[in-house]
């Protein structure tokens, strides 16, 4: 039985923007399983500095993040799409074992396979230290201002 994952490309607008929001909404779950069933079977990712092959390393890393980011909670923005690739602004929030926040911003390229799964993610991240009181991102996107663009910082 093939997998499918609608919306399918080729991407418009309005499907390119329904995809970003429905994997921001799986992210926030903070479940590998959930994330991961949106990847196909032999996925390749570059996610900072790892470079990661098929859904085993996909839950394997994910398991491994949110044990480490703890409260993650995160926000996409949708920034071009073409045919069956699109491109990802985000920034997400959390908070290490020792209670330090950090605000992670990135860029992300997304590749889809015809079943509208993700066959390849590049991720470039950095982070940066904020304080408990400069948060902004607290627990998934209200149903109000989803599509919603964010600040740089």
């Amino acid at each position: 039985m093939t997998e499918h994952r609608p919306p399918l490309p080729p991407f418009d607008r309005d499907s390119a923007a329904q995809k970003v929001q429905g994997a921001e909404d799986a992210w926030n779950t903070r479940s590998p399983q959930t994330v991961a069933a949106a990847y196909t079977v032999d996925s390749v990712w570059r996610n900072r500095d790892e470079f990661i092959t098929g859904r085993d390393e996909i839950l394997a890393f994910l398991t491994r993040k949110w044990d480490r980011e703890l409260d993650y909670a995160l926000r996409k923005n949708l920034w071009a799409f073409d045919d069956n690739r699109i491109a990802v602004r985000f920034q997400y929030e959390w908070h290490d074992a020792g209670g330090q926040w950090w605000r992670s911003y990135g860029n992300e390229l997304w590749e889809f396979d015809a079943q509208g799964l993700m066959a390849r993610r590049e991720a470039s991240i950095n982070d940066v230290a904020i304080a408990e009181a400069d948060r902004w991102i607290r627990g998934p996107r209200p149903a109000e201002d989803r599509g919603r663009e964010f600040d740089l910082r």
